[in-house]
C-alpha cells in the first residue's frame, strides 16, 4: 500500500486537542502558495460590503479557483491563514470555510485579527499553502 501523500496529525502527544483544525500536516508533492484572497469578483467588484459571510464565501470561491488553476483542490490545502478585522467574524468565516474543506481532515490553520487590510471595506483575507501531486 502506498504511503499517504498528506498525513494529518490532529493530536500530537502533550498538545491540547484541536477543534476545527489540525495541529500538524505532513505532506509531499509540489508546493502551491496561494496569495491572500479577498472578496473581489472576476470584474474586481467587492462582494458583500459589510457582510462577513458574503465576503468569506467569495474569498473561498476565489481560493478554489486559484487551487484549480494550479491543478489542485481544497483537499490539497495543508495550511490556511485567515486575517480578519474583527474576531467577531471568526465563527462565520469558519462556518463558510467548512463548506469548502473536508472537516474530517482540516488543514493546519491560523486566525489573526488585524487593524486593517488593503482597503477599509475588506473584512477578511485568506492565504493558503497546498501540496499537489508530483508532476508525472
Amino acid at each position: 500500500m502506498p504511503t499517504p501523500r498528506i498525513t494529518h496529525l490532529a493530536e500530537p502527544a502533550g498538545v491540547q486537542p484541536s477543534s476545527g483544525y489540525t495541529h500538524v500536516v505532513v505532506a509531499r508533492g509540489r508546493l502551491a502558495a496561494i496569495a491572500g484572497q479577498m472578496a473581489f469578483d472576476a470584474d474586481g467588484d467587492l462582494v458583500g460590503p459589510g457582510d462577513p459571510e458574503a465576503q468569506a464565501r467569495q474569498v473561498f470561491t476565489n481560493m478554489g479557483r486559484c487551487l484549480a488553476a494550479a491543478g489542485g483542490s481544497f483537499d490539497d490545502v495543508v495550511k490556511l491563514t485567515c486575517f480578519v478585522t474583527d474576531v467577531a467574524f471568526v465563527p462565520t468565516v469558519l462556518a463558510v470555510r467548512d463548506e469548502f474543506i473536508d472537516t474530517s481532515r482540516p488543514p493546519a490553520s491560523t486566525v489573526v485579527q488585524v487593524v486593517a487590510l488593503y482597503r477599509p471595506d475588506l473584512l477578511l483575507e485568506v492565504d493558503a499553502l497546498a501540496l499537489l501531486e508530483e508532476a508525472c
